[in-house]
Order: C-alpha cells, then structure tokens, then sequence
C-alpha cells in the first residue's frame, strides 16, 4: 500500500507566505555558521532541474575584503537603476508599497558589505548556442531558480533571511574576476543572507488572483 506524506498545512503554507524579501531587517553583527549555509544549500539540492542535469554551482563569499568588492559593484550597479526606480514610484498609487520597496533596496545597496554572507547561484551554459532563442533561456533558468528559492526557504526555516538581487550584474565580468568564476558559468543572482532581527514576517499585499490567473484562454 502507498504511504502519503501529510504536511502541516498551516505550517507550510506560513513558510510560503511569509518568505520576504529581507534587506533592513538582516542581522550584520551575528555570524552565520558555515555549516547552517550548507544545510540550506543541501536541501536545495532536492530541487527540479532540466533534463535532471544539474549544471548548478553555488559561491558562498564571506571573506571581508571580497564582500566590499562585491558590494562596491552592487552599488554601482543599483544607484541608477533604484533612482530611477525611485522617481517612478512616487508617481504610482499602490499605497507607498512600491516606495518602501526602494528605500530598503536603498538601503542594501549601502550596507550589502556588512551583511555576513554572500551567495551567488551559478548555472552552467557551456553548451549554450551562440544568441539562444527565448525558449532555451526559460530552460536555463528554470533549471536554478526553482533551487534558489528551495535555499531561501530553507533559509526562512532558520531564522535566516535574504533577497535575491541581480544588480551586481551590470559587473558581472568583474565579479567573475575577483572569484575566479569559469567562463562556462553565469551568475543569476546574488543573496545577501543573514539572521533576521525577529522572525515575525507577514504576508505582503498582492493582486487578488482572479485578476492574473486565466482559465482555458487569456
């Protein structure tokens, strides 16, 4: 007979919902055990990935010298991007939502040096063809995101936080460098991550789902 595994929905589903972009509320001054990070990296490992392959590499950064480094390249990467960002959110009418995202995202982009780990998720495009049609970069990415987001949770599980950004990658040659990352890889993202001060996060207000989800023809 089949045995099913029965979650605690309630438990899930607050995992799920509360899984927040964390920027302000990461603790700079706790250290985090390395082997916290690979426990998290771990379970990641569990996640889906095209044709069961696996091209995935995971960097975790905690030497000080090369988080400066990296943070001086966010910051150059961020500051014209969230200006502008920040301009346009004062002309929309969403509550401030939009506002407060911007300022926080300020905010890391002057302090993502503190902040005690960086990760950057890598995925291998060695066989990639040269200007890959749209389909093949849903596969690439479909084959690390889902891995990312598993870490993240995991990460939340443990009373860590984090945000994926992906503005260090206007230098990503550069970020490459420092790293020694191979040519055969590209960077998706880089997590800042951290302990949380407080664990109390809550579900951010979204579109009702009737207004996105359509149902047999757009």
């Amino acid at each position: 007979m089949d045995t099913m595994t029965v979650f605690d929905l309630s438990v899930t589903d607050a995992l799920l919902s509360t899984t927040r972009a964390v920027r302000k509320r990461l603790d700079l001054d706790r250290p985090v055990p390395a082997e916290v990070i690979n426990e998290c990296l771990d379970l990641s490992q569990q996640a889906p990935t095209g044709s069961n392959r696996q091209g995935w590499a995971w960097l975790v950064v905690t030497d000080k010298d090369k988080r400066a480094a990296l943070g001086e390249m966010y910051h150059r990467g961020a500051m014209a991007y969230l200006n502008q960002a920040e301009k346009d959110a004062a002309q929309m009418d969403d509550g401030g939502q939009t506002s407060r995202v911007i300022d926080s995202a300020l905010y890391l982009a002057d302090k993502l040096q503190d902040v005690p780990v960086h990760v950057i998720p890598c995925i291998n495009v060695g066989l990639m063809p040269d200007n890959p049609p749209r389909a093949a970069w849903a596969g690439v990415m479909g084959s690390i995101m889902p891995a990312v987001w598993s870490f993240q949770l995991a990460l939340r599980a443990r009373g860590l936080g984090s945000v994926l950004t992906t503005l260090h990658l206007s230098q990503e040659k550069e970020a490459a460098a420092l790293l020694g990352i191979p040519d055969d890889f590209m960077q998706v993202a880089l997590l800042p991550v951290a302990y949380t001060m407080g664990t109390d996060f809550k579900p951010a207000k979204r579109p009702p789902i009737g207004d996105i989800t359509h149902w047999e023809q757009w």
